[in-house]
C-alpha cells in the first residue's frame, strides 16, 4: 500500500515567516538598509534551514509590502534589494482589510478625526507650509455645475492634499488606505442627505474655515474645525451610531 504524503507540518507551513523575521532583525540591527542586496535564496535557504520555496513565498510577501523589489538577471537591478516605500505598502494592505469589511465604519470615523486632526496640527505649526493646492482644490469646488459625485471626488482629494502637506508619510499612507471607506461612507451619507445643496455649501464653508485656521496657525482651532467637520457630516447623514470623538 501507497502511504499517503505526510501533512505541512505547523513549523513547515510558517517556514517563510522565519525568513520575515531574520530580515527585520537585520533591519532593526542596522546590517541591512535602504539600498542593500538581500541574499540569494539559495544561500537564504541554507543559512535559514528553510526551503527555497518558503524563502520565495517571504520574498513575494515583502514585496506586496513594499519592503523590497525584486529583479532578474544579472545585472545590478537583479535580486531583491531594500527599499524605502511604506506608503505602497501600507495602503494596499488598509485597502484589503476595507474591502474585506474588516474596519467597523464607527472605527474608520474615529480614526479619520485622530489623522486629520493632526494633519491640521501639524500644518499649522509649521511656518513653511504649503497649502496652494488644497486652495486650488476649494476654488475648483465652488463651481455652480458640479454633480454630487464631482463634489465629493473634490472633497477626497482636498483632505489628501492636505495629509500630503503635512509631510508625514505614515499618516499619508493610512488616509490612502482608508480612502475606500471614507469615500464609501461619504457618498452612503450624501444619498442620505435631502438638502444636498445646503449641505455642500456647509462643507464648502467648513473646508475654508479649516484652511484659513490652518494658514492663520491656530493649531487648536483648526482642530476643533476638523473634528466637527467630520463628526457633523457623520452625524447629518444619518450614519452615527456612536459621536466620533
Amino acid at each position: 500500500m501507497v502511504a499517503s504524503p505526510a501533512a505541512p507540518t505547523a513549523s513547515s507551513a510558517r517556514a517563510w515567516r522565519v525568513v520575515l523575521e531574520k530580515i527585520e532583525t537585520d533591519l532593526l540591527d542596522g546590517t541591512l538598509q535602504p539600498g542593500d542586496r538581500l541574499p540569494p535564496e539559495r544561500e537564504l535557504s541554507t543559512t535559514l534551514g528553510v526551503g527555497r520555496s518558503s524563502v520565495r513565498e517571504a520574498l513575494r510577501v515583502l514585496e506586496v509590502m513594499g519592503l523590497i523589489r525584486t529583479g532578474t538577471g544579472s545585472g545590478p537591478t537583479s535580486g531583491a534589494i531594500i527599499i524605502a516605500t511604506p506608503q505602497g505598502g501600507m495602503s494596499a494592505l488598509l485597502r484589503l482589510q476595507v474591502a474585506a469589511q474588516g474596519f467597523p465604519l464607527d472605527d474608520v470615523v474615529r480614526t479619520r478625526v485622530v489623522l486629520e486632526s493632526a494633519v491640521v496640527e501639524a500644518l499649522a505649526a509649521d511656518p513653511e507650509r504649503a497649502t496652494g493646492e488644497a486652495q486650488a482644490i476649494l476654488d475648483a469646488m465652488d463651481a455652480a455645475d458640479l454633480t454630487t459625485a464631482e463634489f465629493l471626488a473634490l472633497d477626497a482629494q482636498w483632505h489628501a492634499s492636505l495629509a500630503e502637506a503635512s509631510g508625514n508619510v505614515v499618516i499619508s499612507a493610512m488616509m490612502a488606505g482608508l480612502r475606500t471607506a471614507i469615500e464609501s461612507y461619504v457618498q452612503a451619507g450624501a444619498a442620505r442627505i435631502t438638502d444636498w445643496d445646503a449641505a455642500a455649501s456647509r462643507l464648502r464653508h467648513e473646508h475654508r474655515a479649516i484652511l484659513e485656521a490652518v494658514d492663520a496657525g491656530d493649531a487648536a482651532g483648526a482642530r476643533m474645525l476638523v473634528h466637527e467637520h467630520i463628526a457633523g457630516y457623520y452625524a447629518q447623514a444619518g450614519l452615527a451610531r456612536t459621536p466620533p470623538h
